[in-house]
């Protein structure tokens, strides 16, 4: 009796998804790897590799910091692998950054393309990509303070230590 229509349409990198006006949203996978456009199995690929140089960046990192155990005697090697995690939570950062933008230049490709598609039917920008932004900036950003805390070349070695002052002429009364 009553005509369910489609409010929305969603398309990400794994499933499609249909929003009702009756609240319900009906997900489905992607049929096959092979039969997906180019630029989604680009974004997939590069999204996986920013996971897994994340991950690493992370284990990496916890190993370089002040706070823990592993390999304490010598704070500059700690602080060169501090510095080691930073550079890869810069290239996972990067990577998250180029699958985002790849997918929003098709995005925008496709919406500004002459079609027979109406213009309210067409995909836009939604929600996951201003999150993938703003999660390639926060990676880039600590990655950076991560790699910015190796010590300089030239301040490794130098110990500082205070002289003792010359005796005053008071001294010796």
């Amino acid at each position: 009796d009553a005509i369910i229509t489609a409010v929305g349409l969603h398309e990400g990198l794994w499933m499609s998804c249909a929003a009702q006006s009756t609240g319900q949203v009906q997900c489905r996978l992607h049929d096959s790897l092979l039969s997906l456009e180019v630029h989604i199995q680009t974004s997939r690929a590069l999204m996986v590799i920013s996971l897994l140089l994340g991950f690493f960046g992370i284990v990496v990192s916890v190993v370089g910091m002040k706070c823990t155990k592993v390999g304490e005697e010598d704070p500059v090697t700690k602080s060169r692998i501090a510095g080691a995690g930073g550079v890869l939570f810069i290239l996972s950062g990067l990577c998250t950054l180029a699958a985002v933008s790849l997918y929003a230049t098709q995005v925008t490709h496709e919406f500004f393309r002459e079609s027979t598609v109406p213009i309210n039917a067409r995909y836009e920008f939604g929600s996951a990509l201003f999150v993938g932004w703003g999660a390639a900036s926060l990676s880039v950003l600590g990655g950076s303070l991560l790699c910015c805390s190796c010590p300089a070349r030239e301040r490794r070695g130098q110990q500082y230590h205070r002289q003792a002052q010359p005796p005053t002429a008071r001294e010796y009364v």
